[in-house]
């Protein structure tokens, strides 16, 4: 119930009124970039495990805002970002929420850092990274697509 809390106040702080109002009086593009901004300052903790966590946090936040865009409802944001939550960090154990948030199981990955993300889990990935730039990419056409 903590984790659907709080992924429900993040984008309605995020994808909510804030991208709404910057889309309304600016655009799509501008609205992203300053939600983008505030969503990784509200995942700060990325910065100091190194740029791909970093770029994982901005692609995270660029995808689910494509997602709303292409829904057009914030129920798709708030799922997408949900899902990721709970079953990579509560069930999985493998994705770094805050330590209060318990685990079902403790996922490590181990290898090379690059792939396994190392002590930050899959969070600290390229994987993700590679993954999320897919998604981005496919709900780019889909909204060209939509938008055409």
């Amino acid at each position: 119930m903590a984790s659907l809390l709080n992924v429900v106040m993040q984008e309605l702080l995020m994808r909510g009124y804030p991208y709404q109002l910057w889309k309304h009086k600016y655009n799509v593009i501008v609205a992203t970039f300053l939600t983008t901004l505030l969503f990784s300052a509200m995942h700060s903790g990325a910065f100091e495990a190194g740029i791909i966590p970093v770029l994982n946090v901005i692609s995270m936040s660029i995808l689910v805002t494509l997602l709303l865009e292409y829904t057009g409802t914030i129920v798709a944001p708030i799922i997408a970002h949900f899902t990721w939550n709970t079953i990579g960090a509560i069930i999985f154990g493998g994705v770094s929420l805050a330590s209060d948030y318990p685990n079902l199981l403790n996922s490590t990955f181990q290898g090379n850092p690059l792939l396994s993300g190392g002590i930050y889990k899959i969070e600290g990935s390229i994987i993700v990274l590679i993954v999320n730039l897919i998604l981005i990419t496919y709900l780019f056409i889909l909204n060209k697509r939509m938008s055409s």
